[in-house]
């Protein structure tokens, strides 16, 4: 089993910023890609970024130039840091992590809990 833990969403002001963290653990031979999703009652899920095994990063246009994704392959930890934070970020952020397991299946593609970022005045 793999399991994702999430941690730092809250309440910020627009403007604001906060850092999202994403640990995981379990039986992880290889991480590869990591992302970040969110999702707002009556939305799909969508793409927020994404940072590949070797470090390369995509973002959606609407949070470029604003959030910066990054891990820590050590600690298996994926980071999103999110600044200049605008009421339109307010959504439930997911972490989602695929990998190499060291027992059957092989292949996982791990989702975690979830974390409300509200971003309100």
């Amino acid at each position: 089993q793999v399991q994702l833990v999430e941690s730092g969403g809250g309440l910020v002001q627009p403007g604001g910023s906060l850092r999202l963290s994403c640990a995981a653990s379990g039986s992880i031979f290889r991480i590869d890609a990591m992302g970040w999703y969110r999702q707002t009652p009556g939305k799909q899920r969508e793409l927020v970024a994404i940072i590949t095994s070797g470090g390369s990063t995509n973002y959606a246009d609407s949070v470029k130039g604003r959030f910066t994704i990054s891990r820590d392959n050590a600690k298996k930890t994926m980071y999103l840091q999110m600044n200049t934070l605008k009421p339109e970020d307010t959504a439930v952020y997911y972490c989602n992590v695929n990998g190499v397991r060291t027992a059957y299946p092989l292949t996982f593609n791990a989702w975690g809990q979830g974390t409300l970022v509200t971003v309100s005045s």
